[in-house]
C-alpha cells in the first residue's frame, strides 16, 4: 500500500481519532478524515495545532511518523512508533554484532551511490561530472580518504553553474529548501528503519551520543540528490523560501517514482526495500545494498 503524506500548515486544527480515522477539525467542522492505516507521514507546521492522546496513539499503532515543525518551518521533532516487528530483538542483534569490515563495505557502497547520484545532477558535458565519476571509482572500504567530502566540494561548486552557491545547514533561501527536504526524507527513513525492527540510533558511520537518528543519517546520503534536484527546480521557478508551494513540492518527493533493484515504484515504498536490503547485508546474506535511484 502507498502511504499518504499529510501536511497541516495553513490553519490551526484539532486532531482526534474516530473509528480509527484521523479526524482533522477546525472549530465544529471536520475538514478532513483519513484512515490511520493509510498515513505514512503527518507533517504539522502550525503552532496552534492540538492533538488528542488517542490520535497520537492511533498514528503510532498504524506505523505513521509524526513530524513537528518549529518557528522556521523546519522539522524539529519526530514521533515514531516503537517497533512491533516480530524479530525486533534479532534485528537489533544484527545491528550490534555486524563486523567492522561489513560496516565499512556498506559505507563504501553508500558513498559511491551518493557521488554517482550527484554526478547525475550535473550537465552531461560538464568536466565536474566526469570528475565525480572518477572519484566514485576511487572510494575504498570505509572511505578512509574521505572521498565523500572531496566530491561534495566539486558537486556544490558546479550544482548551480550560473551562480555561486554555498551549502549552509543553517542558511535561508535555497538552503532552507534543501534543509526542509532532507528533514522530511530523514523522518521517512527513520520510519522505515523502525518498521524493519531496527534502531535508528545505531549507525554505520554516523556516531553521536546526542543523535537518535544516526542510521537514518547514514542511509540518507545517497538519496540527498533527489532533494537537491527538486529544490533546484523550485529555485529556478522563483521559489526561494519555505512557503506553501515549496512544502507541497518537497513533500511530493515521497511519492516520486524511483528505481529500486530494477523495479519502479514510489520512494516511500522503496525506502522499506532499501532498509530491508541493509538488514540482509548486516546478516551476511547479501553484499549489495539496494539504493533507490531517480528514474
Amino acid at each position: 500500500m502507498i502511504k499518504k503524506t499529510i501536511e497541516i500548515s495553513r490553519e490551526p486544527a484539532y486532531l482526534s481519532v474516530k473509528l480509527n480515522q484521523l479526524q482533522i477539525r477546525r472549530g465544529e467542522e471536520t475538514v478532513g478524515s483519513f484512515p490511520c492505516e493509510d498515513i505514512g507521514v503527518l507533517v504539522v507546521d502550525h503552532p496552534q495545532t492540538t492533538y488528542s492522546h488517542g490520535a497520537l496513539a492511533s498514528l503510532a499503532e498504524s506505523d505513521a511518523a509524526l513530524v513537528v515543525c518549529g518557528r522556521d518551518h523546519l522539522p524539529i521533532a519526530v514521533l515514531l512508533p516503537l517497533a512491533d516487528h516480530s524479530q525486533v530483538v534479532w534485528r537489533l542483534y544484527d545491528q550490534l554484532q555486524a563486523s567492522q569490515p561489513i560496516r565499512k563495505q556498506i559505507w563504501k557502497q553508500l558513498v559511491q551511490a551518493k557521488i554517482i547520484a550527484q554526478a547525475a545532477m550535473l550537465d552531461p558535458d560538464a568536466p565536474a561530472r566526469s570528475k565525480l565519476i572518477d572519484l566514485a571509482r576511487s572510494v575504498r572500504s570505509g572511505d578512509p580518504n574521505n572521498v565523500e567530502a572531496q566530491a561534495a566540494r566539486v558537486y556544490w561548486a558546479n550544482w548551480l553553474p550560473d551562480e555561486i552557491f554555498r551549502r549552509d545547514q543553517d542558511g535561508d533561501g535555497l538552503n532552507s529548501l534543501l534543509n526542509y527536504g532532507y528533514a522530511i526524507l530523514r523522518a521517512a527513513l527513520a520510519r522505515a528503519i523502525v518498521a524493519a525492527g531496527m534502531h535508528p540510533a545505531l549507525g554505520l558511520k554516523h556516531k553521536n551520543r546526542s543523535n537518535a537518528f544516526c542510521l537514518a543519517d547514514d542511509l540518507i546520503e545517497p538519496l540527498r540528490p533527489l532533494v537537491d534536484n527538486q529544490a533546484r527546480e523550485l529555485y529556478r521557478q522563483g521559489v526561494c523560501q519555505i512557503d506553501q508551494e515549496a512544502k507541497v513540492a518537497l513533500l511530493q518527493l515521497l511519492a516520486q517514482e524511483v528505481d529500486s533493484n530494477g523495479k519502479r515504484g514510489p520512494l516511500m515504498v522503496a525506502l522499506h526495500q532499501y532498509v530491508a536490503s541493509l538488514g540482509r547485508c548486516l546478516r551476511g546474506e547479501s553484499r549489495k545494498i539496494e539504493v533507490p535511484r531517480a528514474c
